[in-house]
């Protein structure tokens, strides 16, 4: 009777392992085509597998999508967490830059944002997996403000400041009769820029 339970922690890490491959399927498919055009027959393609496999760890594309989304927005969370926030200005600059540099080198987390926003048509569990995701990001610009001494509005500074530097990428990523670089040097001189007018009109507010 022992037996089952001895084998389910491999089960169970052969599971994850499983998903995981199909995560890392999904991004490479999303680096290489138009988020738009992407099927779960690509991604079972990449993967290796069978189109069948994937609807055991994944109940529809919305859930596998969102979870690709989920993914890439920790590790913006976990750079920024790792952020020095002693100067608070610093910081808020700091924070742009890491911010705009990842959604510009890694497009297709970019591209899904700007789909998930732009075209909700998202259940009410997919809606909320995504909140649970970007509301920690929120938490931490909120932070900032407050170490610059702001005593309200946090919340909404907050949402302006993503908003803001989102607005940068909509705007110039396709930037007409410019190289990829000096695109990405605009948009960083742009975000930083934003940032130190946030800094200081925080300052004004303190």
């Amino acid at each position: 009777m022992a037996e089952p339970a001895t084998f389910a922690p491999l089960n169970e890490q052969n599971r994850k392992a499983k998903r995981q491959a199909i995560l890392d399927a999904t991004e490479r498919v999303f680096s290489s085509k138009p988020f738009n055009l992407v099927s779960m027959r690509d991604i079972a393609n990449e993967a290796g597998i069978s189109h069948a496999t994937i609807y055991r760890y994944f109940p529809d594309q919305q859930a596998l999508f969102v979870e690709a989304f989920v993914r890439g927005i920790q590790d913006i969370l976990d750079a920024i967490r790792n952020c020095d926030p002693r100067d608070p200005v610093q910081a808020m600059t700091t924070v742009a830059g890491l911010f705009v540099d990842f959604l510009f080198e890694n497009d297709h987390y970019f591209k899904m944002m700007s789909h998930f926003m732009l075209h909700g048509e998202l259940g009410r569990d997919r809606v909320n997996r995504l909140n649970s995701t970007v509301r920690p990001l929120l938490d931490q610009f909120e932070a900032l403000f407050r170490k610059l001494g702001v005593r309200k509005d946090t919340r909404l500074m907050a949402h302006c400041y993503f908003s803001s530097l989102n607005g940068i990428l909509i705007t110039f990523r396709d930037y007409p009769g410019r190289s990829r670089e000096e695109v990405h040097r605009h948009i960083k001189r742009l975000s930083l820029m934003t940032a130190k007018l946030f800094a200081r009109g925080a300052g004004q507010q303190a």
